[in-house]
């Protein structure tokens, strides 16, 4: 109730007035049954728009973290994340991945829509960076259509860093639905899970226009350390 209630009266008429979304290709996320939208990742902000245009409900997951801030700035922080249908995942330990993954699969077996960005983490310079591979097996596993989506400006209005956004209109574009039906069964086979992946990559950077990365966001983040400098040798 508080998703909806967030979405059509304390929030969403607000956001959509200052923010005048631009979508295109709305048409492609059916009406019913499962649909995982696989997005590239700009902005902390990405997760308010799409569910705002989507006229389902969209869940997207996010580490626990977000849920368990104290004081005033905590309290909001949950209380956005809750009436925004995000579910808190704890994304420590090794069985982390598969934790998110459970979250969301439960939510397509259901008929929902699962909100995933494939990248992992915001791109840290706009960017779409390789995808991992989660997003291939949730598709395999659920069989649910994907579709591609893009945040074509988030990170000029939400740049990353920033608290408060810059006011203009959030341009969105979903792409047509990708059926991987002709690898049911394959869930799990690395091969196949990273073709899918790599699939889904090439229609967001179409879709996108952004320059491709075939590197993590991760690493381009927190790049190796360098070798240390050497000591200059005595005379």
């Amino acid at each position: 109730m508080l998703y909806w209630l967030m979405k059509y009266v304390l929030l969403g008429p607000l956001l959509r007035l200052v923010f005048r979304p631009q979508v295109e290709g709305l048409h492609h996320v059916p009406d019913t049954g499962p649909v995982i939208l696989a997005s590239n990742h700009l902005s902390f902000s990405d997760s308010i728009f799409t569910p705002l245009v989507v006229r389902r409900r969209v869940t997207f997951i996010a580490k626990a973290e977000y849920f368990t801030g104290k004081g005033l700035k905590g309290w909001l922080t949950k209380m956005f994340f809750v009436g925004s249908g995000t579910i808190p995942v704890d994304r420590s330990g090794g069985r982390a991945a598969r934790a998110a993954l459970d979250t969301q699969l439960r939510v397509l077996r259901a008929g929902g829509v699962a909100g995933i960005y494939p990248e992992g983490t915001r791109s840290p310079d706009g960017r779409l960076y390789r995808g991992k591979t989660g997003v291939a097996r949730l598709a395999l596993e659920s069989g649910a259509l994907v579709i591609p989506t893009a945040m074509l400006n988030a990170d000029e209005i939400q740049p990353p860093g920033k608290l408060i956004p810059k006011i203009a209109r959030v341009r969105i574009r979903f792409g047509p639905p990708l059926d991987f039906s002709r690898y049911a069964g394959m869930a799990g086979d690395r091969y196949v899970e990273r073709a899918v992946t790599d699939e889904i990559m090439y229609e967001l950077m179409e879709l996108s226009g952004r320059e491709y990365v075939d590197m993590y966001a991760q690493k381009a983040k927190n790049p190796p350390a360098g070798p240390a400098p050497r000591e200059p040798v005595p005379a």
